[in-house]
């Protein structure tokens, strides 16, 4: 098949250098959620470069904007994402070094992400103004996937509505439409309070806020029986007191906790607060809950996937060079065989692509989606989205199989020929699918009948109280 938005792809060919170098603007600044600054910046000005009209500071946050261009119907948007991670610095070697000591690095590949998704922008509209075609192009900035799902407060807010589909993609392994949905969650701040006292002296005149967070956090752990299958609850001592000779007075410890179905979240949810709730009375503290966020679960979009998936094909995979491969392979030493096999076999192929991929180490060659749903093993805001309107992501190679997600390894790539390469075919693969859905009003209408049916017609409803705001102070 052949490709049907020729002057989109050029654009993107023609503007690839450009493109790599916001990609690597961003992948330098790695900056935290909530807090992504000069990112933000730097895609607006981008945008606004491009005759795209900004409005910045949406859903309660100063780095969520919206880039719109043109009027009328179909409205097609395009989420970007830009927020780092925390500790995973490193720099552009496979073996591991990091820029700065502790300091943040793009882990997950968003540094790809927002600008792939803006060059997917800019691309479709060369392509409608060279047809003369009217339409709607949005580009969503948006921040804090990682942990404090800015989507979510954006969907709360309606920033989504009205828009007739979103197409998203993620830096991955694979190059495919995964399909399938993701976890729902919640992640909170428990603070307990107790009394401080010597803790050699006089304990017994202290009320330990560590020893409420130690037995929060072995509850939890009988919890994990009683869960559903699918079920994850995480969490890390953020505050565990600051010496040993002093009973600790305040202790605070923050939790993720996931769940397939967002009814399911609530309930464990509600669960795991029992168990703060027993640590208190053990230890005889008191504690606060601080809820940090709240999402949905994706809403998988059948029309939508199989449209990405022909895109996929009709573009082509990444193209990686000699030095890209070379790079992959010494990256790959640091993994492990163990890990590798793992991840292959985690991703649920046919026999066909799980004979191809296993001789790869950059996968080069389009996989099918899974022919049953791809178990959730993640979370992602983007699920917010996908219950406003019709929404798609998929996945392009940007590092090699094997790559531990959230790890140094992936940052590296994410910063150097591999992940561009993944990044210019994803945007290639939006450009051409939103340009089908311009010009095919029944496929934009089959995949709205898709979103009506998985809904049942329910209006999109945020998991999160009106009064929630996003939690700045988590990486202040």
């Amino acid at each position: 098949m052949t490709a049907k938005a020729t002057t989109a792809l050029k654009y993107i060919d023609e503007k690839r250098s450009y493109l790599t170098a916001l990609a690597d603007e961003i992948w330098d600044y790695a900056e935290l959620a909530l807090h992504e600054d000069r990112s933000a910046v730097a895609l607006e000005k981008a945008l606004e470069a491009e005759g795209f009209r900004v409005e910045v500071g949406v859903g309660g946050m100063p780095t969520a904007f919206v880039g719109t261009w043109g009027s009328g119907k179909p409205v097609l948007g395009f989420l970007g994402e830009y927020d780092a991670l925390s500790g995973v610095s490193q720099k552009v070697q496979p073996t591991r070094e990091p820029r700065v000591e502790g300091a943040p690095g793009h882990g997950c590949g968003h540094n790809l992400l927002g600008t792939g998704s803006y060059a997917a922008a800019i691309a479709l509209k060369k392509e409608m103004e060279a047809r003369g075609l009217s339409g709607t192009v949005k580009y969503f900035g948006c921040p804090a996937e990682e942990n404090l799902s800015g989507k979510a407060f954006m969907a709360r807010d309606g920033v989504f509505d009205g828009v007739d589909a979103c197409l998203t993609w993620h830096a991955g392994q694979l190059n495919r439409v995964a399909g399938g949905s993701s976890l729902a969650n919640n992640a909170m701040n428990i603070t307990f309070r107790g009394k401080s006292a010597h803790a050699a002296g006089d304990p017994y005149n202290g009320r330990s806020a560590l020893d409420a967070v130690q037995l929060m956090n072995l509850g939890v752990e009988f919890l994990r029986e009683h869960m559903p299958p699918k079920a994850r609850v995480h969490y890390v001592i953020t505050n565990g007191g600051d010496q040993p000779n002093v009973v600790p007075a305040i202790a605070k410890v923050w939790y993720l906790v996931r769940a397939p179905q967002r009814h399911q979240v609530d309930e464990l949810y509600e669960r795991v607060l029992k168990c703060a709730e027993g640590a208190a009375i053990m230890t005889d503290t008191t504690y606060e809950i601080e809820l940090l966020k709240a999402i949905w679960n994706v809403l998988p979009n059948p029309t939508l996937e199989h449209l990405v998936d022909e895109c996929l094909d009709r573009v082509g995979p990444p193209q990686f060079t000699a030095a890209d491969l070379e790079f992959a392979k010494e990256i790959q030493k640091s993994i492990g065989p163990k890990l590798i096999e793992s991840s292959v076999e985690k991703a649920q192929l046919s026999r066909e692509d799980l004979k191809v991929v296993k001789e790869q180490v950059l996968n080069t060659t389009i996989v099918r989606p899974p022919v049953t749903a791809k178990e959730p093993s993640g979370s992602t805001d983007v699920g917010d989205v996908s219950w406003c309107t019709p929404t798609v992501e998929f996945n392009t190679t940007c590092n090699a199989i094997g790559t531990p997600g959230h790890s140094w390894q992936y940052c590296a790539q994410a910063g150097m020929g591999i992940g561009h390469a993944g990044m210019i075919a994803a945007a290639k693969v939006m450009a051409e699918a939103a340009f089908e859905l311009v010009t095919t009003p029944e496929l934009l209408a089959k995949a709205k009948a898709d979103f009506n049916e998985l809904t049942g017609g329910r209006k999109y409803k945020s998991a999160m109280p009106p009064e929630q705001k996003p939690a700045f102070h988590q990486f202040a």
